[in-house]
């Protein structure tokens, strides 16, 4: 057994004595600096590191034997989409069998601040997810969601119980629909001020930056000029700018160069979300890219990125739909689509490319595109197929099957879209700015989790990492992987304590094995969990022991300053 209970009370009766409340020993440390490992043991005292070095005479009143396995700080997942996949189950299983211990919410989207309508609007993602409305009342324990701030959703989750820890940036496009709704408007000068002060109000209380994600509805219709004076107000708490450009393929440089100009007039570090060159047209500009943030970067400005390790994305039909045709939300897109008039115009705007917006079922091509995900159990015949595939078995148009499936499924249908190069995976991973994310869900492979396939990115982006680029095909040692997955988010979110293991930090802490850690999920049979994670600890507390769940939810809302800087 790896795991040995130090004795309270010894045959005599006399107490042992005991140093420090658990001792990690004989570990071989990744210390999360991306300096050499060293071996030493670690005394952790309720959620912090007490100690870290040669402890062989010092008692601990549980010893867990780690010889043979790195020890390195718990990752930290740049840009998960667990929001409500934690309020159904708060094990977060296929990310903590990776070693996650902090999951970042806040791409676009956060879970507040919420008016009335956006509330409704919740409600029926969580029944979603909870498989009806009977579990989603017992889940929230009411019928409606019963917080209004970004902080009080935060709360609720690590009150309700989750095994990470949680924290989220406020969404752009949340404080946009907060104020406007989902139309396309600019925001009066009164309005603006309106949406400064919810940023404001939710840095106070702790959120780490403004997120944006600019190619969905409402946050489509945000000028730079809009989001410059957001995140002018996120740069008052020492907070960050983090964007899903504009655009990732045709207008990739030009999307570039909003995100820089944004962090220099807001004054605040720019951080671009799971950064790519999307569709084959447009695979060269990744060096282009790169040289450009590596230029301001000389120049003193501070632009980060972080990417999933695979070539494929994932989201929703609604990427390969003009901004205008999804205006008003997903009532108003669906009942737009069933209009004749606009199927006609669609027939055509799908399948042209433009400046305007962004088609990413064009920058994969309709081959490219697999259907993943749907509500309606009639469909999910389709759930691996691609997108031309279905579209013969219907005997409808490429642009016409997209229409229908997304009225008939009454959702925005999920799929992935093959679209990126291998060489450039690699090339963005030998950026040191470049830290990992899962952009997903975190879930156990059961119950309702098994109605849709997901991207295998949601159980294997971290263990990918560690198995193909690092063991196999040694893009990055160990050392440089785990700084990317633990000090280097930690510096970009400006999250102290964390992400490192240090005298005096929190004691979120992962144990594996580097030759045996492996990601299972495939895009064909997605539903699998990585393994050669040995032990995790959030807290201090241990929550995967020997690869096994232990049952605890010691997770805790990670926040930001909340403190003006001027």
């Amino acid at each position: 057994m790896r795991v040995l209970s130090g004795l309270l009370l010894l045959l005599c009766g006399c107490t042992q004595r005991t140093d420090h409340d658990l001792i990690l020993r004989g570990g071989t440390i990744y210390d999360g600096s991306g300096s050499a490992p060293y071996a030493a043991d670690i005394a952790i005292d309720g959620d912090r590191i007490a100690a870290i070095g040669d402890l062989a005479d010092v008692q601990g009143a549980q010893v867990v034997d780690v010889e043979g396995f790195a020890v390195s700080p718990g990752f930290i997942n740049m840009l998960s989409w667990a929001t409500e996949s934690l309020i159904t189950d708060g094990r977060s299983l296929s990310d903590l069998r990776q070693g996650v211990t902090l999951e970042v919410f806040g791409e676009g989207v956060s879970n507040g601040p919420l008016n009335a309508a956006m509330k409704e609007e919740l409600w029926g993602w969580v029944v979603q997810d909870a498989g009806s409305e009977e579990a989603a009342e017992e889940i929230l324990g009411g019928s409606e969601i019963p917080w209004t701030t970004l902080d009080e959703y935060l709360t609720f989750l690590t009150s309700k119980g989750v095994s990470p820890n949680v924290a989220s940036l406020v969404g752009a496009a949340t404080i946009r629909e907060y104020v406007l709704g989902e139309e396309n408007r600019t925001p009066t000068p009164e309005q603006l001020q309106q949406m400064q002060d919810l940023v404001r109000e939710a840095m106070a209380d702790g959120a780490l930056g403004v997120g944006s994600s600019l190619i969905y509805v409402p946050g489509v219709f945000a000028s730079t000029q809009e989001l410059t004076a957001l995140a002018s107000v996120a740069g008052e708490f020492n907070g960050v700018y983090t964007s899903h450009l504009r655009s990732e393929g045709i207008q990739l440089l030009e999307s570039i160069e909003e995100l820089i100009q944004i962090a220099q007039d807001a004054n605040v570090r720019g951080h671009i979300y799971h950064l790519k060159a999307a569709g084959k047209n447009n695979w060269h500009k990744m060096e282009a890219v790169i040289n450009r943030i590596e230029e301001v970067r000389a120049e003193g400005l501070e632009i980060t990125a972080d990417i999933y390790t695979y070539v494929a994305g994932a989201t929703g039909l609604d990427a390969a739909m003009p901004p205008d045709v999804r205006e008003g939300g997903m009532m108003a897109w669906h009942a737009r689509i069933q209009d004749p008039a606009v199927r006609a115009r669609m027939e055509t705007e799908l399948m042209t490319r433009s400046d305007d917006w962004e088609n990413l079922m064009l920058e994969a091509g309709p081959e490219n595109v697999m259907l993943v995900g749907f509500r309606t159990e009639p469909l999910r015949q389709y759930m691996g197929m691609r997108l031309t595939e279905v579209a013969e078995l219907r005997g409808t148009s490429i642009p016409a099957t997209v229409m229908d499936l997304i009225i008939e499924d009454t959702s925005r249908v999920g799929a992935v879209y093959f679209l990126m190069d291998e060489a450039n995976v690699r090339r963005k991973l030998q950026q040191p700015w470049v830290a990992i994310d899962s952009d997903a869900i975190s879930i156990a492979p059961e119950g309702n989790a098994l109605n849709s396939m997901v991207h295998p990115r949601t159980y294997g982006s971290f263990a990918r990492l560690l198995a193909r680029y690092v063991r196999e095909e040694q893009v990055l040692s160990v050392e440089e992987a785990v700084r990317r997955m633990t000090s280097l988010p930690a510096s970009i979110l400006a999250i102290h304590q964390r992400g490192m293991l240090k005298h005096g930090y929190f004691a979120d802490i992962a144990v594996f094995d580097p030759d045996e850690i492996q990601d299972h999920a495939t895009f064909e049979d997605p539903h699998q969990l990585a393994t050669g994670m040995q032990y995790v600890f959030v807290n201090g507390t241990m929550v995967l022991n020997q690869g096994e769940h232990t049952g605890a939810m010691p997770g805790r809302v990670v926040r930001g300053a909340g403190k003006t800087n001027q």
